[in-house]
Parts: C-alpha cells; structure tokens; sequence
C-alpha cells in the first residue's frame, strides 16, 4: 500500500508537554483534529481548531470522564484494514472515520500512587480505562496508523513528518507500536503491583510479583567476556544518570555505579568515596572537596587504583586536577565545572557519569536478585533505614560525645555499603581502614588493621563500626589492643552482655543501633 499523509488525528493526554507544537504543526498541513476533555479545551485554548469526540460519536461523555472514547466510531477508525473492502463497507455503513494518527498518554497512575497521602479512591481514578484501549487498538493497525504514547516521541515524529511530507515510514509506525505496547504492559504492572501491596497489607497471600523490562543498552559483555549481557531499565524515567565522557560502561561499571549512587545519595553532607570491586575502599566527608578525595584516597593507596570515585556536590577544578594524574575508571557527580569537564575529557578512556542525586533513591525499586542453583528470584525493599537517634542505645558506662557520636554515625553509614562480615575504622569524619567481606568478623578487624599498618594511619583513638552484631566479645577485645575509643554495632545478640562488659573493662564507649545492614 502506498503511503498516505497524514489526514486526520485523535489527541488525548494527561501530560500536556509539547502538545502544543505538535498539534500546531498538524494544523499546519491540515490535519483534521480530534479531541476530549482538557486535551479539547487546552487545543482551543491554543486558537486551534478541533472537533470534539462526543460530536463525532453523536454520544456524550458521561460518568466525570469514565465514558467518552470507548465507542465504535473512535475504535473502528482506529482498527478498520484498509486494504479489506469488507471494512471500508463497514466505514461507509456507520459513518466512521479513519484516523491516521493517534496521540495518547495515560493518566498519571504512576506518579498519584507514589503520593504517600493518595487514598485508594484516589489511585482507582486514575486507573486509564479508554486511553490503554486506544492505544492497542491503534498499535494493532500499524500498518496505516501511528500512535504516540509519550512527548518524548513527538520531536522525531514533527522530524519526520515535515521531511516526508506527512508520510509516515513503516518503519517508525512498527517503531511505535512497540513503545506502546511496552507502555501498556508497564501501566498495567504499576496498578497490579500496588494492588497486590494493599492486598497482602489486608492479610492476602499468594504474592505475584511483575516486571516489565528492556534493553536500555546492549554490553559488550558481563562480569567476564565469555558472558552476554545487558542493562535493563523497565522503564526509560528509571536512569538516574547519564554519560558525558568516555568508553561505553560495562557490567561491572555499571554495578560499581549503581552502589557508588547510593552511597552518596546517603550522605546530607558533601562526600567524596573510592570503590572498587562494589565495596568502599576509601571514603571521606567535608566542605573541601579535594581534600576529602585526598583523606579517600589515603585509607587505600593501592586499591583506588582502577577504581571509581563519586562525589555528591558539583566536581571543582581543584579536585579534579587531584584526580588527573591517578587511573580511576569512572569519575561521578551531579555536576562538573566546565572547566572541569575540559581537563577530564582530555583523558578519552575516563568515563565521566552526572548523575541526579535527587531521584536516586526511588524506594520503589526493589532489590531483585537471581539465585540459579537454587532456582528462581529472590526480593526485598532496600535496605534505606539507618541512624535513628529516637532507638539509639549507648549500653556501655562511656557515654560517647557530640564528636565521637558524629565519627560513628559517619563509620556505620560507610559499613552499610560494604559487604559483610566488615568493620570500618573511622575519625574526623574519614575513613582510616576498612575489612570487608570476610567469613568471620575478627578477621575483617585484622585485614583492616593491616591496610591501616600498611597506609601509615593510626587507629589509635578511631571509632569501628560493625554492620552486624558481635557473637562474641573477641571483636571489642581486638578493637581495645588497637586503641579505639568507641564501637557501634545493632546489637542483638545472645551474647551481648559479654560484648557490654567488655566494653565496660576496656574504657570504650559501646552504641547499639537496632537495624542490621547485612550485604551478601
């Protein structure tokens, strides 16, 4: 079938950006224009001329918006093959139109659940009835239809139909059929997912759990080069960051990014941390921003190297000459300095991620993870409490300071991210060694020790912070021969007297927390 322009359109969305464009350079090549609701009154509003649903069909919107486009007139234009004479009788029959383009965006679901005061007979509104149904029944016909599901789609759209002359290739109709149909699929999931919340809230069992993915980049390949993989995103809003300098990340950049994310979006203060291999290798926090990365980069003068550094403030000219002469992977920031940006970028390998620290920490994303030699999936929330001071216990005859109270909270934060068993040794607000992922918590407070031995920094006076509780009173044992002052640990265990005591014997100030961060 030859190509035809573009005659006449059906518009009705929730998200009014770039609407306006759009449905001006429609009216420009005398696109006949549909609409309904507020899509019809901003149209008019715009000097538009448009004709509104309800006159087409002859019937009336009726129920506060429930009714309005689930009508044969709107879904035959829609659906009808125009390469079937049977269907063209059937047109003519009932007076149908046929629509060449349809633009529609779903009611915003999505953003009115993630509300924590939205009731339930607020988020039933906003579950899109006639918008899911037209966009399948446009997505269905692309063989002579277009649907537009996003504003994001609308610039390659007007791109297209100003070259083409309001024709419209196959191949971006096909291209737009699967963006709705992965639309669709993901509405869907958000209103089963939080109805499935409520559900198990009221007592329900028989959780299912969906998720709609793709394939936002293809990798080379995964942990190791004889491994295929991907980074999937359910949806494209998800990605938090983006590249502006360097090679194409990898699986294991991309692993390193996401912890490196979290840990700094953890942090109220300005933070500079070092990773490698997804644990902190170095970690500091402070107004002077190459000074932190100094403090980050002393904790472990041989583990940086190689590794990725993440800021939570705008990256300065002066740190970044501090980094220049070192090898790192990736370089993360909010922001980075133009002048900045002109030195890094100089180093064409140097991957450089700005991140938007703001929406990293979506509770909503789950943490997912494949167990295949036991077969299926394992989920969980993410672990986002940490330092509540109304549950803060201090079990020991020390009472720590203002200070000290500052350096443990600070350690405790880092030993979240670190994976277990680990210990973190801290002071003024930097980190001084680190033991991490050990089978036995006293000997991550020996491997510590020794990077300490090994960078020159002294313990002595430091505060350690354990992710998990002491089975016994070893670790303080260990802790007091090294010279720390104060410990914290959740406590909980059924030989917490023991730890107690020996805190009490050693003169070191013992805080429990409460919450474990185990991180396997």
């Amino acid at each position: 079938m030859d190509l035809q322009p573009i005659k006449r359109a059906l518009l009705s969305v929730s998200d009014k950006t770039g609407l306006g464009v759009l449905a001006r350079a429609l009216a420009a090549k005398n696109v006949e224009l549909y609409s309904t609701g507020g899509t019809l009154k901003y149209l008019k509003g715009e000097g538009l001329s448009v004709t509104a649903v309800e006159d087409y069909t002859g019937f009336p919107e009726m129920m506060d918006g429930r009714v309005k486009t689930l009508h044969p007139k709107v879904h035959g234009g829609f659906l009808a093959k125009r390469s079937l004479p049977e269907h063209i009788a059937a047109i003519e029959k009932h007076g149908i139109k046929l629509f060449d383009l349809v633009v529609v965006n779903l009611y915003p679901f999505e953003s009115v659940t993630a509300k924590a005061d939205t009731t339930f007979d607020e988020a039933v509104e906003n579950i899109d009835i006639g918008g899911p149904a037209m966009i399948r029944s446009a997505a269905k016909n692309a063989e002579t239809l277009t649907v537009l599901v996003s504003p994001q789609q609308y610039p390659e759209f007007l791109e297209i139909f100003a070259k083409e002359d309001g024709k419209i290739p196959r191949a971006f109709r096909e291209k737009c059929r699967l963006a709705a149909y992965r639309r669709t699929a993901e509405y869907d999931a958000a209103i089963t997912q939080y109805l499935q919340k409520l559900s198990v809230k009221n007592g329900a069992s028989g959780k299912t759990v969906s998720l709609q993915l793709y394939e936002a980049q293809p990798l080379r390949y995964g942990e190791n080069p004889h491994q295929s993989a991907s980074y999937l995103l359910e949806k494209e809003s998800d990605k938090t960051w983006k590249q502006l300098a360097g090679k194409e990340l990898s699986f294991n950049n991309i692993l390193d990014l996401g912890i490196a994310i979290r840990l700094a979006s953890d942090f109220v203060s300005p933070v500079c941390a070092i990773f490698k291999h997804t644990n902190p290798c170095g970690v500091a926090m402070g107004e002077n921003q190459a000074q932190i990365l100094q403090y980050a980069m002393d904790t472990d003068p041989v583990s940086f190297f190689g590794g990725i550094v993440v800021f939570n403030r705008r990256l300065t000219l002066e740190a970044a000459q501090k980094l220049s002469p070192h090898f790192f992977e990736l370089i993360i920031a909010p922001e980075f300095e133009s002048d900045t940006l002109h030195l890094l970028q100089a180093k064409k390998n140097l991957r450089l991620i700005q991140v938007d620290f703001g929406r990293a920490n979506n509770q909503n994303i789950h943490d997912l993870r494949s167990v295949p030699g036991a077969g299926g999936y394992l989920l969980q929330s993410q672990d986002f409490p940490l330092w509540d001071k109304s549950v803060l216990k201090t079990v020991s005859k020390k009472d720590p300071d203002a200070e000290m109270l500052r350096d443990l909270e600070f350690a405790f934060r880092v030993a979240k991210f670190v994976k277990s068993n680990t210990v973190v040794f801290a002071r003024g607000g930097r980190t001084l060694a680190i033991g991490a992922g050990q089978m036995s918590r006293i000997d991550a407070i020996h491997i510590a020790q020794k990077k300490a031995a090994e960078a020159n920094l002294s313990l002595k006076g430091s505060v350690m912070a354990s992710e998990a509780f002491f089975p016994f009173r070893d670790s303080v044992d260990a802790c007091a021969q090294i010279g720390v002052a104060g410990i914290v640990q959740p406590g909980g265990s059924i030989k917490d007297a023991e730890s107690i005591a020996a805190a009490d014997e050693h003169g070191i100030a013992l805080i429990f927390t409460g919450m474990r961060h185990f991180r396997h």
